[in-house]
């Protein structure tokens, strides 16, 4: 069983729903966890974990943690040597993000409040960046947290872009297309 798989086997979507949709947390769709925001259908967040690559004792940076379920997929990718930032715009989510990967006994991710600029500048650079909401076009502040052989998965309008950066200016780039998110706040 690979890493992704394992990791949705040992982190459950149901104690990171809302508590009236734990009975349906199997569902293959998103769900709402209030303030207008949802939680991924369970495949698309497979399919971005996959593309994202992480490796253990990497440092990552989730935008857009909502009720803590990524982060706490990332932290069971990177493992107990990485860490995993989660950002959120909405408080009472980063509160629900928290609280949510404190209960499932999460203790490598910590949880912030989102200020004006997309990120965790303070903390960067970054070896993985997952952004879990549509921007309209792709921040150029994400761009430059990420480190040279680091790897960025952003939903942007209906696209998941994979982007690589080869070098300090230098960056491949594929697409997916065919996806919906919320729109990223």
């Amino acid at each position: 069983m690979d890493a992704v798989e394992q990791a949705f086997k040992t982190i459950h979507r149901e104690d990171f729903v809302l508590e009236y949709l734990r009975d349906q947390a199997a569902i293959d769709a998103p769900m709402p966890i209030g303030f207008g925001q949802t939680i991924s259908q369970p495949s698309t967040v497979r399919m971005m974990l996959n593309w994202l690559g992480v490796r253990p004792g990497e440092k990552i940076l989730d935008i857009g943690s909502g009720s803590g379920w990524t982060p706490a997929l990332l932290s069971r990718l990177t493992g107990p040597s990485g860490q995993v930032l989660a950002v959120e715009k909405v408080p009472e989510l980063v509160k629900m993000g928290r609280d949510n990967c404190q209960k499932a006994g999460i203790k490598n991710v910590k949880f912030f409040q989102a200020g004006s600029q997309y990120g965790r500048l303070e903390s960067a650079p970054y070896d993985r960046i997952l952004v879990d909401a549509s921007a309209d076009k792709l921040p150029e502040v994400i761009l430059s947290q990420l480190k040279v052989g680091g790897k960025l998965v952003i939903p942007i309008q209906n696209d998941i872009l994979e982007i690589t950066k080869t070098s300090d200016h230098g960056f491949d780039t594929e697409t997916h297309p065919g996806f919906i998110f919320v729109p990223l706040l």
